[in-house]
């Protein structure tokens, strides 16, 4: 089977060679490595797929980066971004010191009780991830501040675009960075605005940075984070990059309508809240903006040739897991630095049985090779749908 983009059979009617493959990396902190599972299994049991369009946002950067950056075989570089998920631990990521985070806590404190008037101006962030900087740092081939591999895989026809996305916290909107094809890079609609760049350092830790948890990160005079806050349609990079069919990771199981009552919480508590809102802003919108997608073909699909003009069917398929990682997540909350527990500790109920929050920010060795063995085991249970996919047939997404 080949399903590159340069011979992927194309869907009736149109050019095989116009089919182009694009990747979308959603976001979820340390639950990206669940994307990384996922495409594990395809690359070793479908080893001519090669996306030629990438896109990351949040956690999902660092893995659409590593990607784009690496050299040889898809295969190879995705056995490579494996290998620097299960080399990764919470103290690579952030403080984990007990000094640091209460003075970090305390100074925030301060300056709520007091109307900004106490406390330091200049923490920024909850935490202090200068060790996420240096681990991609010393992980990433980079050239200076520029990210190299990229620019290579360019030129050799192995990749045709990489976009990563950011917030821009002074204009509120969206913006897609990418490197790649010219003639698509930049671009302006209401909520992303697309610029072609050089990728750096920088655009990884921005789109990486969490509202509130983690600073922001300068790019061009303004001050950015994470690309998911305000990512209303985490499909539109891609589409406007030229993709005609997208695969996109979202490591967040289908939506749970009802909890049996050994889940139910008895209030909920500040984390609970928060890993509602975390999944409203970084996860939610893949499924809604792909169950438009799938609208929009059927809409199509319905015009005649001649009518369609600048508009095309796009086809997706969304990968994610079947078990809920919040609950995995608490399963394992014993692996994180006990500074950390402590504190996590005070923002929720007692003996919880989920954390939406947790399974973000437990970057434990254990925890993510789990996430990807779950991956694994996910993507070869949707292998006959994920291979057909592939192949060139329509894909139904599913309408909860």
């Amino acid at each position: 089977m080949n399903v590159t983009a340069q011979s992927q059979p194309a869907r009736a009617g149109a050019d095989p060679a116009a089919e182009k493959h694009a990747l979308v990396l959603s976001g979820g902190g340390a639950r990206a490595a669940y994307q990384v599972g996922c495409l594990r299994y395809i690359a070793r049991s479908m080893p001519d797929y090669r996306p030629q369009i990438l896109t990351g946002v949040s956690a999902g950067a660092i893995n659409a980066v590593h990607l784009a950056a690496s050299r040889g075989s898809w295969r190879n570089s995705v056995e490579n971004l494996r290998s620097l998920w299960l080399s990764l631990d919470t103290t690579k990521v952030y403080e984990t010191g007990i000094g640091n985070l209460a003075r970090r806590v305390m100074v925030w404190g301060l300056r709520v009780i007091s109307g900004g008037r106490l406390g330091r101006a200049d923490i920024r962030g909850m935490v202090d991830n200068a060790p996420l900087r240096q681990f991609l740092g010393a992980h990433l081939p980079l050239d200076g501040q520029r990210i190299g591999g990229i620019e290579e895989n360019l030129a050799e026809g192995l990749l045709q675009s990489l976009a990563i996305i950011t917030t821009n916290y002074g204009s509120g909107r969206c913006v897609a960075w990418v490197e790649g094809d010219q003639r698509n890079a930049a671009w302006e609609r209401a909520q992303v605005r697309g610029y072609e760049t050089e990728m750096t350092l920088d655009h990884v830790m921005a789109s990486a940075a969490l509202p509130m948890f983690f600073p922001a990160v300068k790019l061009e005079d303004m001050w950015h984070g994470d690309g998911g806050v305000r990512l209303t349609a985490p499909l539109s990079p891609a589409l406007h990059l030229g993709a005609t069919r997208i695969l996109a990771v979202s490591p967040r199981a289908k939506p749970v309508y009802g909890l049996p009552p050994e889940l139910r919480e008895p209030y909920p508590s500040p984390a609970q809240i928060a890993g509602v809102m975390l999944n409203a802003m970084f996860l939610d919108n893949l499924d809604f903006d792909a169950k438009q997608m799938n609208r929009f073909n059927r809409l199509v699909s319905k015009l005649p040739e001649s009518q369609r003009e600048e508009f095309r069917p796009v086809e997706v398929l969304v990968l994610r897991p079947r078990e809920d990682l919040g609950q995995l997540a608490r399963q394992h909350e014993l692996e994180l630095p006990s500074t950390f527990r402590f504190f996590e500790s005070g923002l929720n109920n007692r003996n919880p049985r989920s954390s939406d929050t947790l399974s973000m920010v437990i970057f434990e060795p254990e925890y993510l090779a789990l996430l990807m063995r779950l991956g694994e085991e996910d993507a070869a249970e949707r292998h006959d749908e994920i291979e057909a996919f592939l192949r060139g047939e329509a894909c139904s997404v599913p309408v909860w």
